[in-house]
C-alpha cells in the first residue's frame, strides 16, 4: 500500500473529516440486497481486482444459499455433486445440532476449485459480507487456484463437475446391481485409506478426470492388462513345495509390481487379486478425489492469506472511491479483525497458528519489503526488497510457492518479532522444555526452519509404502512405515485401517515401522471379510 492509500484511510476512519459519499456512489444503503444489488457489487470488486490487482481468475459462478444448505456443503466437502455415503449423513447431523444450539457458527461462503468457480454464498449475509466475500472468494481464492503450481499441477478444474456428475451416477448404478451394503463397506475401506491414495510427486500419471471417465469403458471392456499378466505367472497352491518352488526375480518382480509403490489405492486398483472391475472403479473414484483435495491441504496458510489480502484490499479500495459507506467499512473490519485473530498460548481460544493471521501478515509483510524495506529487509531478502512492486511480487509468491516453501523463504525476522514466535523443544524423554530458538540471527533461522517443518504435508502425513508382493508364496503384501524423528504410529488406529487393506487385498498384509537404524514395531491383519 503506498503512503498515500494509507493517509487516506486513515483520514476517513475520522467521522469528523470523512467526506461523504453521495447516494447514488454507493453500491448499496443498510444490510438488504437483492440479486441486482449484487450484480452491482461483483462488477465493483471486479473492477478492482482484474483491474487495479491484475488477477487472473476462472469465470465465477455465484450461487446464493440457505443455512441448511451450507450444512449440507459442509457434509460433502464442499463440493456441488458428491456420491452418497452414511458418512456425510452423519457429518450434516453433527454440524446441524452444534449450529442449532449455537456452538458453533456457519462459513460466510464456500469456494470450489472448478472453471467456473463456484462461490456459494450465504443468503442471510448483509450487504456489506456479500461484498466482503466476493472479494475474498470471488478474487482471491479464484486467483490462487487458477495460478499457484501446485493446483495446475494436480487438479483440473474445467472437469472436475462432470467428473463428479460421473462418479455419483456410476456408484448409484453399483448399489442397485450389487447391492446397498456392498458398496457401502467399499467405500467405507477406501475412505480409511484414501490420505494414502494421492501421488506426491508430478509425473506421468496426470489428472485429467474428462480422460478418467471416458476410459472407464474401456477398462470394463479390455480389463487391467497388468493384472492379468501378473498373476497368471503364479504358482497354483498344489505346486508350491517349499523345498522346490521357484523364486520370481526379485527385481522383476518389483518392476512390474513398480515398487515401492506410497499411493496404496493405486496399487490396490492395479493389482488387487481379488477385486472385480466395478470395485477397481470405485477405488480409482475415491482415489482421484482425494488427489483433488491434496493440493488444498499443501496450500492452506497461502491460499487464505492470498484471499484474506485480496478482500482486505479491495474493501479499502471501495471505501476509498466512496463506493461503500463508512458504516459498511467499520462492519467490515469487525468481520475482518475476527477472521485474523491470533490469540495467545494462554487463551482458551488458542488452537494452534491461525492460517488467516499467518497468511495475511505475510503477505503484508512481503508488500511491506517491496515497497519500504528496512536495512535488516535488505540483507534477508536481496531479490524482491526495495523493487517497488508489491502486487507483482505476491502474485509471484501465490502462483511458486506452497506453505512450507514460503515461510522457508520469506518469513522475516520483522515478522517473528511482531507475532512473538520461537521455537520450543518438548521432549517427551525429558523432565523440562528447552527454548531452541530466539530473537537473534541464528533463531530467526531456525524458528524459521521448524515452522515450516510444522506446515510439510510429507512430514505430518507418515510415509507407508507397498514395498514387496510374496508371489511365489502365500500372496503376502508388504509395507514398510518410514519412522521419523522415532514417532510410530497410532496402534488402534493402525490395526483398523490394516483390517481394511486386508480385506481388499484379499491375503495377508504386514506393516513394519523402521528406520535406517531400527526397528519399532511389526503389525499383522488376516483378511476378516475379503471383497471379491
Amino acid at each position: 500500500m503506498s503512503d498515500d492509500a494509507v493517509l487516506t484511510r486513515k483520514k476517513k476512519s475520522r467521522l469528523v473529516t470523512a467526506p461523504v459519499p453521495a447516494p447514488s456512489s454507493l453500491l448499496f444503503n443498510g444490510p438488504d440486497w437483492n440479486f441486482e444489488t449484487l450484480s452491482r457489487i461483483f462488477d465493483a470488486v471486479r473492477e478492482i481486482g482484474e483491474g487495479e490487482l491484475g488477477l487472473d481468475t476462472y469465470r465465477t459462478q455465484i450461487e446464493v444459499i440457505t443455512s441448511e444448505q451450507m450444512l449440507d456443503a459442509y457434509s460433502s466437502v464442499g463440493m456441488p455433486l458428491f456420491y452418497k455415503h452414511w458418512s456425510f449423513g452423519k457429518d450434516f447431523a453433527r454440524n446441524q445440532m452444534m449450529y442449532n444450539k449455537g456452538y458453533q457458527g456457519l462459513a460466510y461462503e464456500i469456494v470450489i476449485n472448478s472453471d467456473p468457480c463456484i462461490c456459494y454464498i450465504m443468503e442471510e449475509n448483509s450487504a456489506t459480507m456479500q461484498t466482503l466475500v466476493l472479494a475474498h472468494a470471488a478474487m482471491g481464492h479464484n486467483h490462487f487456484f487458477k495460478n499457484n503450481y501446485v493446483f495446475r499441477q494436480w487438479t483440473d478444474a474445467s472437469g472436475i463437475a462432470d467428473y463428479l456428475s460421473f462418479a455419483k451416477a456410476y456408484i448409484a448404478k453399483c448399489e442397485e446391481r450389487y447391492g446397498l451394503e456392498a458398496v457401502e463397506r467399499l467405500i467405507d475401506a477406501a475412505h480409511a485409506l484414501q490420505s494414502h491414495g494421492v501421488h506426491r510427486y508430478p509425473g506421468k500419471r496426470s489428472m485429467d478426470l474428462a480422460t478418467e471417465e471416458r476410459r472407464e469403458k474401456e477398462r470394463r471392456a479390455h480389463g487391467e492388462a497388468l493384472f492379468n499378466d501378473l498373476w497368471r505367472t503364479v504358482p497354483q497352491a498344489k505346486d508350491r513345495k517349499p523345498a522346490t518352488k521357484k523364486k520370481i526375480d526379485e527385481e522383476r518382480r518389483k518392476a512390474i509390481l513398480k515398487l515401492p509403490e506410497e499411493n496404496i489405492l493405486y496399487f490396490l486398483e492395479k493389482t488387487a487379486p481379488r477385486l472385480q472391475g466395478w470395485q477397481r472403479e470405485i477405488l480409482r473414484i475415491i482415489r482421484l478425489i482425494a488427489q483433488y483435495f491434496y493440493p488444498q491441504r499443501q496450500t492452506k496458510m497461502m491460499n487464505e492469506g492470498c484471499a484474506t489480502w485480496t478482500h482486505h484490499r479491495i474493501m479499502t479500495r471501495l471505501h476509498e472511491k466512496g463506493q461503500i459507506s463508512d458504516g459498511s467499512y467499520l462492519e467490515f473490519l469487525h468481520a475482518h479483525t475476527s477472521v485474523v485473530m491470533q490469540p495467545e498460548f494462554d487463551d482458551r481460544r488458542y488452537s494452534g497458528i491461525n492460517p488467516y493471521a499467518l497468511g495475511f501478515a505475510m503477505m503484508q509483510d512481503i508488500e511491506r519489503i517491496s515497497l519500504t524495506p528496512t536495512d535488516e529487509d535488505r540483507s534477508w531478502f536481496p531479490d524482491i526488497a526495495g523493487n517497488g512492486d508489491a502486487y507483482g511480487t505476491l502474485k509471484n509468491v501465490w502462483a511458486n510457492f506452497r506453505d512450507e516453501s514460503i515461510i522457508s523463504q520469506y518469513l522475516s525476522p520483522h515478522l517473528i518479532r511482531k507475532m512473538g514466535l520461537f521455537h520450543i523443544v518438548d521432549d517427551h524423554a525429558e523432565d523440562e522444555m528447552e527454548v531452541a530458538a530466539i530473537h537473534d540471527e541464528r533463531g530467526y533461522r531456525e524458528v524459521r526452519r521448524a515452522l515450516a517443518r510444522k506446515y510439510d504435508v510429507a512430514r505430518s502425513d507418515p510415509d507407508i509404502q507397498v514395498v514387496d508382493v510374496d508371489l511365489a508364496g502365500d500372496r503376502r503384501l508388504e509395507l514398510r512405515h518410514n519412522v521419523m524423528e522415532g514417532v510410530t504410529l497410532e496402534e488402534k488406529d493402525t490395526d483398523r485401517v490394516l483390517q481394511h487393506l486386508a480385506d481388499l487385498w484379499g491375503y495377508e498384509v504386514r506393516l513394519v515401522e523402521a528406520d535406517d537404524e531400527t526397528v519399532y514395531a511389526e503389525h499383522k491383519c488376516e483378511p476378516i471379510r475379503p471383497f471379491a
